[in-house]
């Protein structure tokens, strides 16, 4: 039978390791410098000093380390429906959860973890930027059940010991990743490593031309005797080559970085169904497991390339509540390298059909006037006052002008023809980016606010802008036909307050 959480429960005995560990890390980030200054200055320090030094700081962690264990404890409180948590060494704490509070209880585990066979257990709600409620280091089965317990009340069932789960009906329910629905395979976490994060490796590429440039047009003016020596040596077709050698090296660097961060982050994806749910299991040193309920879905984001198309991949993102752009960056659950058809079983699974995209609002085209004025027209302005008043060698650079006015031109373009507002009876999809392209999904009866607006000079032209404000974020789309965003404006408020939906 499963485990009575109605008494306190503690951590795994060997959880003390666990907190030995996290507490050295956390003195290690205190005491950074002074390991710092001891390293460099290790032959001049009284090497005595040292290793008593050494011996009473692990002392101390090895105490701090055990009273944390014997003090930590967590149990379901039936009466008044709460997760609650007791810790601290000096000041203790007491955190209670309201369980119909609970948005997601995540089971992870370290590669520290994973060593010493325990695993994490995270209680979150919605609201609070960081998790209420951490156990560090308890068993995979007192995890799976205690997971079942937390969130197979949603506010709607009381916890009592003849509602007990049994461990193998925990198993059956809750981690059916013997047989998953979806599994990403290893040569789709390859595409994807390959087709993203095109951004970054750009911004080394462009600091890496700029270093060599640099430091060469520095070796032109500063080593004049030694070039007229030594330079007719030189030959300028093999400094061409090596350069060109340098960018590929480093590109090539670059994208196989990318591809070892994505195969350890997502290694071994699967997703299973429980109960109309979904179960994500994914991590090769450090794994994680989540649960995602529909009703608790916010925003779904779809997103693919141009490489990504041809290979016949996308990426799915998923936001549930949060409280601020912060935490909905570090909380958004992807799923990557997803084809087609394991992109619509999913979106079936959320949303128990497949989005359509219905009618289609475009933003004016004062919409990509004002954004090549404020990404060209303003730089450049600003590039010509510095050559003129402060700093005339910046005209050398000039050559670099028209490159950049092309590449940022064609963004927003491209940023301008993706932008799109399409809106149907059941679903609202924002298109937008350039290069990666993503359509970002949401229910009507998940708005929580919704902002209009529109410039006075804009009334005219009877064009305004929309922001729809859910828990897991903000849409926004500008100078649309505000005539169209008006009326569809009072049917989604109409939806929202005669909806009985509970994604809380």
């Amino acid at each position: 039978m499963g485990s009575d959480f109605s008494q306190p429960q503690r951590q795994s005995i060997v959880g003390i390791w666990v907190m030995f560990f996290y507490t050295l890390q956390q003195y290690g980030r205190a005491l950074w410098p002074i390991i710092l200054i001891w390293a460099f200055k290790f032959d001049e320090i009284n090497k005595v000093y040292l290793v008593v030094g050494m011996l009473l700081l692990f002392a101390s962690i090895g105490i701090v380390s055990y009273l944390k264990y014997m003090n930590f404890t967590f149990l379901l409180d039936s009466e008044n429906q709460e997760f609650v948590i007791r810790e601290g060494v000096f000041n203790k704490t007491k955190t209670a959860i309201q369980l119909h509070k609970i948005q997601q209880v995540n089971i992870n585990q370290s590669f520290i973890q994973k060593l010493i066979g325990v695993y994490e257990l995270d209680v979150d709600t919605a609201g609070t930027n960081k998790k209420e409620g951490v156990i560090k280091a308890i068993s995979h089965q007192l995890a799976l059940d205690l997971k079942s317990r937390l969130l197979e009340n949603d506010g709607q069932k009381s916890i009592s010991k003849n509602e007990a789960i049994s461990l193998e009906e925990t198993e059956q329910k809750l981690f059916e990743v013997a047989h998953p629905f979806i599994k990403i395979s290893f040569l789709s976490l390859l595409k994807v490593g390959i087709t993203s994060n095109y951004q970054k490796t750009v911004a080394l590429l462009i600091i890496f031309f700029s270093t060599i440039y640099e430091n060469f047009q520095n070796f032109g003016d500063e080593n004049t005797i030694y070039k007229e020596k030594v330079g007719t040596f030189i030959d300028q077709n093999l400094v061409s080559q090596t350069i060109l050698l340098g960018v590929i090296v480093l590109f090539v660097a670059v994208l196989v970085l990318n591809v070892i961060r994505t195969v350890f982050k997502y290694y071994d994806y699967n997703i299973a169904r429980q109960k109309g749910s979904l179960l994500l299991s994914f991590g090769l040193l450090n794994t994680k497991s989540t649960i995602i309920k529909p009703e608790k879905v916010q925003i779904t984001t779809v997103t693919r390339n141009f490489f990504q198309k041809k290979m016949g991949i996308l990426e799915l993102k998923i936001k549930q509540a949060t409280s601020g752009e912060n935490e909905e960056r570090k909380s958004a659950i992807e799923i990557p390298g997803c084809s087609e058809l394991e992109r619509d079983a999913v979106l079936k699974l959320l949303f128990h059909k497949i989005p359509e995209k219905g009618l289609m609002l475009k933003p004016n085209f004062r919409k990509l006037i004002f954004s090549v004025f404020l990404t060209i027209g303003l730089p450049l302005f600003v590039f010509m006052l510095i050559g003129h008043w402060l700093v005339p060698s910046v005209f050398e650079y000039s050559y670099l002008v028209p490159i950049g006015v092309l590449f940022v031109g064609l963004i927003q373009y491209f940023k301008f023809i993706n932008n799109r507002l399409f809106i149907n009876e059941n679903f609202i999809i924002k298109q937008s980016g350039a290069w990666d392209v993503s359509d970002a999904i949401i229910e009507p009866s998940k708005i929580q606010a919704i902002s209009t607006s529109q410039l006075f000079w804009h009334k005219r032209l009877n064009i305004g802008s929309i922001t729809l404000h859910t828990a897991g974020g903000t849409i926004a789309f500008q100078l649309g036909n505000y005539s169209i965003i008006k009326q569809q404006v009072n049917r989604w408020l109409y939806e929202i307050e005669t909806s009985d939906s509970n994604w809380m």
